[in-house]
């Protein structure tokens, strides 16, 4: 990086200072949501909790404001774009998690950030403790928290708060988005909330129709569907009850749901273009191909492999496909308890829902993992040097894929892809090691550790309030970079370093 952009009175932390307490003060006027939600069913201990989350969050959104107030007309470099992110995602889920661990609904502190980071990162491994008769104002926080998260805690601020500042494309960028539906950076945030706000309404509208005609009061009915939608759009598999999306026991509540989780590991850019009447871009289109044939591929092997324990299509579909669909596109939804996946699954189960935990969704969408379009991109390198193996030297190949527009394959595609790929497999392995060296069995830590990293939020029965503290550390940290992509995280440690030796 150029060592000029570095000035000697940190212009660029404070710049980097501003930019971050202005997203922090978008995350405070959000939570005012979750506190009208405790007052309207007076729950004022909960409404208490809340506004002092609310309120730390525009004091210190007033500080940094304040300190770099001087600089928002100045550019952000990579390092300092990339680096506020990774700040704004951990002070955001430090202040987030006061009013939870308030609640009571928490054994510690840790239980309640581990629980905000994985709604933050739309991981939905929980810690709560009896959630089914958590406040109406804590479950609301808890899943507009996955909102905020899936959309992107800096991408709200892009939308509403960024116009006129200077070199946002390394902040969208900072937050794991790959691509722009339009040149300008704020209009691409704006149609990923007008897409999201389109789909919420729909998605709700469906889940509280299907709740009331299965037996559920008109008002519990809308907020189960509102925060399902959330939970299964911003794949993060958060539910207001412990039992998951088991508690509704209806077909048709799960098949919806399946349907959001889908719709939610789509790219927003692909959404875009079918909602504005190129449908044949879903058709043509190298990710979406990718999923259908990983997803499809997946799900069939796991049907086999559990044959003996799904015996009729109808369970199968219900425990084997939906829970491949759920890890597949990083939702978490289950209609298992934790420990049946330990007990019950195979090891060839527990080895290719892990494959699909890894893999993840699409880029651009709400999911976390591998992503579907760098495994397409590795695919069609390895074919592309197969082709070249066995034609004439003399001969050009020119490998191209499908993806919103003709793509020639390069080099930077594929090591971009790879490095990430190697990331993921290192980081996995290191999560795997730690649940061993807690003493939990491999196949259990391969599955928390993966469902960690791939930000899906299954358990095997690992995830619990009594696990090791330092374990939940370390899966707060694989889930903050998973959801990250790592260079966001690598970038704020850089540069903390770079302001600390210079300071």
């Amino acid at each position: 990086m150029d060592k000029s952009v570095f000035k000697s009175d940190h212009i660029e932390l404070r710049h980097v200072l501003y930019m971050t307490g202005k997203t922090l003060s978008a995350i405070g006027l959000v939570e005012i949501v979750a506190v009208i939600t405790s007052l309207l069913y007076k729950e004022w201990n909960m409404a208490f909790n809340l506004m002092i989350g609310t309120g730390l969050f525009f004091v210190l959104s007033f500080i940094f404001i304040f300190i770099g107030r001087d600089t928002k007309d100045q550019r952000f470099s990579w390092g300092a774009g990339m680096s506020m992110v990774g700040l704004t995602w951990a002070l955001g889920g430090l202040i987030s998690a006061i009013p939870p661990y308030l609640s009571g609904h928490f054994a510690s502190y840790l239980d309640a950030f581990f629980e905000v980071m994985s709604g933050y990162t739309t991981t939905g491994l929980v810690l709560i403790q009896d959630l089914d008769h958590a406040p109406m104002g804590l479950n609301m926080w808890r899943h507009l928290i996955t909102y905020i998260g899936g959309q992107g805690m800096v991408l709200m601020t892009l939308s509403f708060l960024a116009s006129g500042m200077r070199g946002l494309l390394k902040v969208y960028m900072g937050e794991a988005r790959d691509e722009q539906i339009f040149p300008n950076v704020i209009h691409t945030a704006r149609i990923i909330w007008f897409v999201s706000l389109l789909y919420l309404a729909l998605g709700t509208a469906a889940l509280t129709i299907t709740g009331v005609l299965i037996g559920l009061p008109l008002d519990m009915a809308f907020f189960r569907g509102l925060w399902m939608f959330l939970g299964g759009w911003d794949t993060a598999g958060f539910a207001p009850q412990s039992q998951n999306a088991m508690y509704f026991h209806s077909t048709s509540y799960e098949i919806i749901s399946m349907m959001i989780m889908l719709l939610g590991t789509i790219n927003f850019a692909l959404h875009y273009f079918i909602l504005s009447g190129n449908y044949k871009e879903g058709i043509r289109n190298a990710e979406i191909k990718s999923l259908f044939v990983t997803i499809t591929s997946l799900s069939v092997l796991g049907i086999i492999a559990l044959k003996a324990v799904y015996s009729t299509p109808i369970i199968a579909f219900r425990k084997v496909f939906y829970h491949f669909v759920s890890a597949h596109t990083g939702t978490g939804f289950a209609t298992l308890y934790s420990q049946q996946f330990f007990y019950e699954w195979s090891d060839a189960a527990i080895i290719l829902i892990v494959i699909a935990m890894l893999a993840g969704g699409s880029v651009c969408s709400t999911a976390g993992g591998i992503k579907a379009l760098r495994i397409a991109i590795l695919a069609n390198a390895l074919v592309n040097d197969i082709k070249k193996m066995i034609r004439p030297d003399s001969a050009v190949v020119v490998e191209k894929f499908h993806h919103l527009k003709e793509v020639a394959l390069q080099d930077r595609h594929v090591r971009n892809a790879s490095i990430i790929v190697l990331l993921y497999i290192v980081t996995f392995t290191i999560g795997t090691l730690a649940g061993t060296f807690y003493g939990y069995p491999l196949k259990q830590a391969m599955f928390e550790s993966a469902s960690a990293l791939g930000n899906v939020g299954l358990s095997s029965g690992i995830t619990q309030p009594s696990m090791p503290d330092g374990l939940k550390v370390i899966y707060i940290f694989m889930m903050w970079v998973g959801r990250l992509e790592f260079m966001s995280v690598i970038a704020l440690f850089a540069f903390l370093f770079k302001e600390a030796r210079e300071g």
